[in-house]
Order: structure tokens, then sequence, then C-alpha cells
């Protein structure tokens, strides 16, 4: 008898446990689902309200928006296009990413596994400590000191790989792409680089020591153990360098010289991007070319969303080395 109370009771508390957790958890799930819904409406709206703004100045427009290389929103006759624009945020921001991914990985690498423990920690505060540096602060460093700097290695460059049509051109400068990307390889490095050590870091212990077991170097435990668990989240990682890399404004502004011309040349005074545009054009234009500048705005928004729904597409297609495959 004594047995079957202790059970009704123990289950009656098991039941007033589960019924607590269910009242709990039901305001947390409805809660969670509104705030995604709230940031797919907050995302419709910003794409609604840019598409608006946009198409008086696009009826306007007597270029092609997608193929014209001159930006004359102010004119007459408005004629502008966002080829040139386009061309240099992306080209931009992959060149950055091709230079701060490898140095971005080797240091969350270093902090993770080789490290000693005080060392790391001063370290890893160092580098959130960068990523949360103004890209105004960035910018006056690059104008500033890297542009003048860069002269002497751009004309290195010039001289002795000037075949190569990347480093070729008649003019060499310190205000050029490869001056840009090098500011923002700087900018998105402790990004790519916090997010890649918090990720090397979850890799399930067992899986290093199983190789070390086996008598794996420590170089081959990263190459086969970490590596390939973190390489969603490095990739996430670097998507989300990329896409502040082509949304910055204030530090490709100061750098850019404002030129309209598509070119694969890196050390010549050409160059310019979208966030940059606005910002040097927006005090200065009309009602037509504040339109044409929210539409170069919306041409941004399109291609950010692109590149994050790539992001996702690679993400899951590596789910075999996730969490919950581990």
């Amino acid at each position: 008898m004594a047995a079957t109370v202790h059970t009704r009771d123990g289950g009656s508390a098991l039941g007033r446990s589960a019924s607590r957790r269910s009242r709990g958890e039901t305001p947390f799930r409805y809660a969670s689902t509104g705030a995604g819904i709230l940031l797919l409406a907050i995302m419709a709206a910003i794409a609604v309200f840019l598409v608006v703004e946009a198409i008086p100045a696009l009826r306007a427009n007597t270029g092609g928006f997608f193929t014209t290389q001159t930006w004359e929103p102010n004119a007459t006759r408005p004629s502008f296009g966002i080829a040139a624009l386009a061309f240099g945020t992306v080209f931009s921001a992959l060149l950055a990413l091709i230079m701060a991914v490898p140095v971005a990985v080797g240091v969350a690498l270093f902090i993770s596994h080789y490290a000693p423990r005080r060392l790391a920690g001063v370290l890893g505060y160092v580098v959130d400590l960068l990523a949360a540096v103004p890209s105004v602060v960035y910018g006056l460093w690059g104008i500033t000191f890297l542009a003048p700097f860069m002269v002497g290695p751009s004309n290195f460059l010039h001289d002795h790989l000037g075949f190569i049509p990347l480093f070729g051109g008649d003019i060499v400068a310190g205000r050029s792409v490869l001056t840009a990307s090098l500011v923002l390889a700087v900018m998105i490095l402790p990004i790519i680089a916090a997010i890649s050590r918090e990720v090397f870091l979850q890799v399930p212990r067992a899986h290093e020591e199983a190789a070390l077991a086996l008598g794996a170097t420590r170089w081959e435990v990263i190459r086969m153990a970490v590596l390939p668990y973190g390489r969603p989240g490095v990739i996430s990682a670097a998507m989300l360098g990329l896409g502040r890399a082509m949304g910055e404004t204030i530090a490709v502004a100061l750098i850019f010289q404002a030129t309209f011309d598509i070119s694969l040349r890196i050390l010549t005074p050409q160059g310019n991007s979208i966030a940059a545009n606005i910002a040097n054009r927006f005090g200065e234009a009309t009602q037509t070319g504040r339109g044409a500048l929210i539409a170069s705005g919306l041409v941004l928004f399109v291609i950010t969303l692109l590149v994050n729904m790539g992001a996702r597409l690679i993400v899951a297609r590596r789910k075999e080395f996730s969490g919950a495959a581990a």
C-alpha cells in the first residue's frame, strides 16, 4: 500500500512538472515564432519601400539600369546604371574575402588548438575587441596610412607582374581597389576569426582523441577532425564577412575615387561600390537622384540576399559534419 501511494505521489509530481514545462514552453514558442514572423515582415517592408521609392527614378532613366556605366541622375535627361557599381562592390568584397579567410582560419586554429590557455584568452579578447572597432576608424587608417604605404608595393607588383591583367594599367596609385580590399579584409578578419574560433572549440573531444589514438599528428587531427566538423561554421562566418564587406560605406568611400569603369586592374585609381556611391552622392542628389540611389540600394539588398541564400545551400549540403550528426 505504501509503495502504491509513493508511486501515485511520484506520478502526480511528474505530471505537475510536465504541466509547468508545457505552460512555460507555449509562450516561448509563440514569442519565438512571432519574432521570426516580425523579422520577415521587416525585410519585406524594406524591400517594398526600396521598390516604391526607386520606380519613379527608373522610369525617368534614359539609360540601361543594368548596363550603363555612368551616373548622372541629376541631369536634365537622367542617365544612370548599376553595372560598374555592382561590379566594384562584388569584386572588392571577394578580394577582401580571399585575403581574410585564410588568415582568420589560421588565427582561430592557433587560439583554439595551439596557444597556451592564458595566451589564447588574451588573443580571443583582442579579436573580439577588433570586431567592435567602428568602420570609420578603419577608413581613416586606410586613407592616412595604408594608401600612402601601398604606393611602393603597388609599383613593385606592377613592375614585376604587370603582364598579368590584374596588376596591369598605365597609372599606379595608393588609393586603388587593392587598398580598399585590404581595408575590408582587415575589417572582416576579426568577425570570421571569432566565429571560426567558437566553431572549432565545439568539436567533440572524442573525435580528436580518436585521431590521436590512431597516431595522428596535431595537424592531421585538425585536417581530419577539426576542419571537416567546423567547415559549415567557417562558411557561415565567411558569408557574414562578405555581407559586411559588400555593405561597408565609410571605409571604402574614403578610399575609392568614385569612378564608373569596369576593370579587373586592382592597382589603378579606379573603383567604386554601391554603398560608397550612396554615401558620396546622397547629399547633392535631387529627387530623381535619391530615387536612383535607392534603386542601387535595392540591388545591394538583392545581392546580399542571394549571397546568404547561397551560403545556406552550401551549409545544408554539409550536414554530415553538423553537431546532430556527431
